[in-house]
C-alpha cells in the first residue's frame, strides 16, 4: 500500500488556490479594460472642456486687428495646449494621471498634425490610437458588435456588457419588462404588443394578471394571487373581508383592496367593529354606551348612585372610566380619606386669617 505524503495531500489545496488566482486575474482584467476606457473618455471630455474654456483667451479688451492676430497665434499654440493638458486630471486620480503621463506626446501629435483631419479626439486617441475603447455598440478586444447590432444593442431593450470598451462579454442586461439573451422576450406580467426577429415591445398586463396576452383583465392567461376568474373568464378581485371566518382579529376591521386586504385597529370605544370610528362599533367597550348608533363616554360621576362611596371622596370622570380622589384638605391613608395634618405654620396662618376677620367685623 502506497503512503500519501504531505506533498500529495497539499496538491488539491494548491490547485484550488491557483484556480482562485486565475479567476481573480480574469475578473480584474475585464474590469481594468472597462475602467481604462472610462478614464480615457474622462480625459478627452476634459480636453474638450478646456478647449472651449480657452477659446477666447488672448483678448485684452478691444477687438483690434492686433489682438485678433495675437488670438490667432494663441489658438494653435503650444501654450494653449499646455493650459488645456494641465486641467485634464485631478491630482488624486492615479489612473488618469498615469494614462496622461504615458501618452502625453500623442496630444502634441494630434494638436499639431492630426487635429484637422481627425477632429474627434476621443475616436482618434481612445479608439484608434491607444485602443482602450470601442465605437458605441461594440465591445471586447476586437470591438465586436453587441447582440442586436451596433446600431441597436440588445435590440434597444437593454445594455450590452462592455459597450464602447475593450472589455465585457457582450451579454445583454435587459430593461425591466424584457428578458432573454437578446432582450426580445417579455417577463411575467408583460405581453408582447409588437414582436418580430429584430424588434419587441413589451407592455404591462392588467394588474390582475400574472401572465397575459393583452392589456385587459379578460386577456389574463393566469390570475394573480388575490384575484380569481369570474363567469366571463375575467380576473376579478377576491374580497377577503367577506370570508368566514374573517381574516382579522376581534379588535380589528378588514379593509379590502385590489388583490389583497389589510386589517385596521378598531376605535378604543368599540368592542369589535365593522369599520373606522365610534359609529361602526359592533358593541361598545366598557365605559361607553350606545347613543343613537354611536358609542359615547358614560359619565359615571353623574349616575344616581354615587360610584365613590367612601367619606370625603370626589368623583372625576375621564374617557371610558372615572377615578375617586380625596377632597381638598384630605389625603388617602389605608384606602380612607383622612384629614391632612396641619403644620405649625398653617395653624399660625389660620389664626392670622381669623384675627383679621374679627378686626374686619369691628
Amino acid at each position: 500500500m502506497l503512503s500519501t505524503g504531505p506533498q500529495l495531500r497539499l496538491l488539491p489545496l494548491l490547485l484550488f488556490c491557483v484556480t482562485l488566482v486565475l479567476l481573480f486575474q480574469v475578473t480584474y482584467a475585464k474590469r481594468d479594460l472597462k475602467s481604462a476606457c472610462v478614464t480615457c473618455q474622462q480625459i478627452t471630455d476634459n480636453f474638450n472642456k478646456g478647449f472651449d474654456r480657452t477659446a477666447k483667451q488672448g483678448f485684452g479688451g478691444g477687438n483690434t486687428a492686433w489682438e485678433e492676430r495675437k488670438l490667432s497665434k494663441y489658438e494653435t499654440s503650444e501654450i494653449r495646449l499646455m493650459e488645456i493638458v494641465e486641467g485634464l486630471c485631478d491630482s488624486s486620480s492615479f489612473e488618469c494621471n498615469r494614462m496622461l503621463e504615458e501618452h502625453e506626446d500623442l496630444f502634441e501629435t494630434w494638436w499639431f498634425k492630426r487635429k484637422t483631419k481627425h477632429p474627434d479626439l476621443h475616436k482618434w486617441f481612445c479608439i484608434e490610437t491607444i485602443k482602450v475603447c470601442c465605437p458605441k455598440g461594440t465591445f471586447g478586444p476586437d470591438c465586436n458588435a453587441c447582440v442586436g447590432g451596433s446600431d441597436r444593442p440588445c435590440h434597444g431593450n437593454g445594455m450590452c456588457d462592455g459597450d464602447g470598451t475593450r472589455g465585457g462579454d457582450g451579454k445583454c442586461s435587459c430593461d425591466h419588462g424584457y428578458e432573454g439573451e437578446s432582450c426580445l422576450d417579455c417577463i411575467d406580467g408583460y405581453f408582447s404588443e409588437v414582436r418580430n426577429d429584430t424588434f419587441s415591445l413589451c407592455t404591462g398586463c392588467h394588474e390582475s394578471c400574472k401572465t397575459c396576452s393583452g392589456a385587459t383583465n379578460q386577456d389574463c392567461d393566469e390570475c394573480k394571487e388575490g384575484w380569481e376568474e369570474d363567469d366571463q373568464e375575467a380576473c376579478v378581485d377576491v374580497n377577503e373581508c367577506s370570508k368566514d371566518p374573517p381574516p382579522c382579529e376581534e379588535d380589528q376591521y378588514c379593509l379590502n383592496t385590489d388583490g389583497s386586504y389589510s386589517c385596521k385597529a378598531c376605535s378604543k370605544v368599540c368592542a369589535g367593529c365593522t369599520g373606522a370610528g365610534p359609529d361602526n362599533c359592533q358593541a361598545c367597550a366598557s365605559g361607553y354606551q350606545d347613543t343613537e348608533g354611536t358609542c359615547t363616554d358614560i359619565d359615571e360621576c353623574s349616575q344616581p348612585e354615587p360610584v365613590c362611596s367612601e367619606e370625603h371622596q370626589e368623583c372625576i370622570n375621564n374617557k371610558g372610566s372615572y377615578v375617586c380622589i380625596c377632597s381638598k384638605g384630605y389625603e388617602e391613608e389605608d384606602g380612607k380619606c383622612v384629614e391632612t395634618p396641619q403644620s405649625e405654620k398653617d395653624e399660625e396662618s389660620e389664626e392670622s386669617e381669623a384675627t383679621a376677620g374679627q378686626h374686619g367685623e369691628l
